[in-house]
């Protein structure tokens, strides 16, 4: 059934005018609203009395709480908490939707505004929004603000238990977050190209920091002010996830001031248990405590292919066939702390200082041994059993859990006074 024979019946049940009900319906659909909800919103808008509104078929006034992703319009009466602008591109053309997070006395929820809803949201106006729409994002409820919803800023004082305006310290930011304020050093940047949207884009890429932590971030508009030692307030930020972990977006919209004082930075990574860093979905700055129990296959003298950097097997590449590999070193190591177990990846540097020699020495060792597996076996005799302290940027995805790590230092705490101090604090 066509879009067009769609909006004839709606309009035919509804009894209303069918070029208004076919505008609405188009608008919802080319939002990637599925066909059967979209014509469920239009129910609950033109009131057929199907569930979801009142009784003369007005969407239900509800709490945050309350709202489900059940609902397919709600009333809600909320304080704008973020507010913040994105540009996203729909069937070749550029869109500007504003998206942020609401919030009431019940709690949070996060909104997006498209075209066609023409109020401007700032942060700390409490607003009723009429005949909202709901749809699910990542699993969660998300208010819909568009050509029917209806905006309208009340004198009312809601007792809020969150802070308005976004401005965050880094540790605290979650993948979804919008119409952020972070105040940050740039610890590192550097320029990239890359295909774009529009062909070849300049975007600058990096690290930042606080006294909370440090998290990666992509400057799609390059700002002046972002570079190398910086520390530079930004406003308007979003944050994706990268790797599992959060990473703050900065876009043309989003707003950088330098800062006269520099903003101090954390030296440690937060510590957790294993177990621990794995449930959280990644983490980009880590420090895990374990066994090295075993050194798996891949480690020690590898080659990799000259054009990808990935690992070759049998003078073979993944991306690019059969190549020239080019020697590197490499190891593997399953650290295992009793919660659970992580895959340590150590580059070349960490590799040579455990394995006791650098690249040329490697080659050596394996043409005298006319076997490259002394390299790995050499590095297994040193670490395997021993207790190690490992930092760096956990991923974890359907292949398991790897720590690319940035620092491999073996622990120099003694187990029994360990031991001692988790009995104490058990029997404490």
């Amino acid at each position: 059934m066509s879009l067009e024979d769609h909006a004839e019946e709606l309009a035919s049940d509804l009894g209303v005018d069918k070029a208004e009900v076919k505008r609405d319906l188009e608008n919802l659909v080319n939002y990637s609203v599925p066909m059967d909800e979209a014509k469920q919103s239009l129910r609950r808008k033109y009131g057929d009395g199907s569930s979801g509104g009142g009784g003369d078929g007005t969407p239900s006034s509800k709490a945050i709480s309350e709202v489900s992703t059940d609902d397919s319009n709600v009333t809600v009466t909320a304080v704008v908490r973020t507010s913040g602008r994105r540009s996203i591109q729909y069937n070749g053309e550029e869109h500007v939707i504003r998206e942020g997070e609401l919030a009431d006395e019940s709690g949070t929820i996060s909104y997006t505004a498209w075209d066609g809803f023409d109020a401007d949201l700032e942060p700390g106006q409490t607003v009723q929004f009429g005949n909202a729409g709901v749809r699910e994002w990542d699993g969660k409820p998300e208010l819909n603000l568009g050509q029917s919803t209806q905006a309208t800023v009340v004198d009312e004082t809601l007792d809020i238990d969150v802070a308005v305006g976004g401005e965050s310290r880094l540790a605290d930011l979650e993948p979804g977050d919008r119409g952020i304020t972070v105040e940050v050093q740039i610890l590192e940047c550097e320029e990239k190209v890359i295909d774009g949207r529009n062909g070849e884009t300049t975007i600058l890429s990096g690290v930042i920091g606080d006294d909370s932590g440090r998290l990666p971030f992509t400057d799609w508009e390059p700002h002046d002010g972002i570079e190398p030692g910086a520390s530079v307030r930004i406003e308007e930020t979003f944050v994706r996830e990268f790797r599992g972990a959060p990473s703050v977006n900065v876009s043309e919209f989003s707003t950088v001031t330098p800062l006269s004082e520099s903003v101090a930075v954390t030296e440690d990574a937060p510590r957790l248990s294993i177990r621990e860093a794995v449930e959280s979905g990644g983490q980009f700055d880590v420090e895990l405590v374990g066994n090295v129990i075993q050194i798996r296959d891949g480690s020690g003298l590898i080659e990799r292919c000259p054009e990808c950097s990935r690992v070759v097997q049998n003078g073979q590449c993944r991306s690019h066939g059969a190549v020239e590999g080019e020697d590197d070193l490499r190891t593997k190591a399953i650290l295992d702390d009793g919660t659970a177990t992580v895959t340590a990846i150590l580059g070349a540097d960490l590799t040579a200082e455990i394995y006791g020699g650098d690249l040329d020495d490697a080659r050596e060792h394996a043409r005298d041994a006319m076997d490259k597996e002394v390299v790995a076996d050499r590095i297994a005799e040193r670490v395997v059993g021993r207790e190690y302290v490992v930092r760096g940027s956990l991923s974890v995805d359907e292949y398991g859990a790897n720590l690319n790590a940035s620092e491999f230092d073996e622990a120099d705490d003694d187990p029994a006074d360990r031991a001692a101090a988790l009995i104490e604090e058990v029997e404490a």
